[in-house]
């Protein structure tokens, strides 16, 4: 399998843990999304949504969309589970996955903001504030979502939910959001951290990481 993917990308950082925890061997082919590596022409036809990841099968099959690949990725190599087979608990599970996925991450990604600052003449504050103000209105929602008393967001290993979560979080630290209000999603972090395979999956662990001084 080849994944195509960025360093700094939520989206990619949600599967190469997924990946990781199924013990799944995978090549990295690094995205610059910064330098515009995902509209080149070779990467289109690979991918005509012009993001990361994508995930290349053996048979030259893509796959796109984090989610789905997840999904594929549960459905071939079932264990560990991302997701519950109890329909009540896996709903649970999608419903603050999809909340980061679908409510937070697309109103600050990447494309979103270079229009916000194109189109009407956003500052690199007025940027961050409008990211800030979204992560804490949708942590907010995902605080009062989660369960009081598990170790991962809903349970003693992590699923779907804390892969999206952990993502997330490394934005949110990334962009100076206070996360003090919100103590579930910073054990349910803490605890993701401690697991190595998610560890190794963090944006700085990956191969084409720039140097801090350098980083975008």
């Amino acid at each position: 399998m080849i994944l195509y993917t960025y360093w700094r990308s939520t989206t990619s950082y949600r599967v190469r843990a997924a990946l990781n925890l199924k013990g799944i061997a995978y090549e990295q082919r690094a995205v610059n999304l910064v330098a515009g590596d995902q509209r080149t022409p070779d990467y289109l036809a690979l991918n005509p949504g012009a993001g990361v990841p994508a995930l290349q099968l053996d048979d030259g099959t893509v796959l796109t969309q984090s989610l789905a690949i997840i999904d594929y990725l549960d459905a071939t190599h079932p264990d560990p589970p991302m997701l519950s087979g109890d329909p009540a608990h896996r709903c649970r599970q999608l419903a603050v996955a999809l909340g980061i996925a679908t409510d937070i991450h697309p109103v600050n990604n990447l494309r979103v903001i270079g229009q916000l600052k194109s189109r009407f003449g956003a500052s690199p504050e007025d940027a961050k504030a409008w990211m800030q103000h979204w992560m804490a209105e949708g942590f907010t929602a995902t605080e009062a979502m989660l369960p009081e008393g598990a170790h991962f967001a809903f349970g003693n290993t992590p699923d779907l939910a804390d892969l999206c979560i952990v993502a997330q979080l490394y934005n949110a630290h990334r962009r100076g959001v206070d996360l003090t209000p919100y103590p579930k999603l910073r054990r349910i972090e803490a605890a993701c951290l401690a697991v190595p395979e998610i560890a190794a999956a963090a944006p700085e662990a990956q191969p084409d990481a720039a140097p801090p001084a350098a980083s975008p």
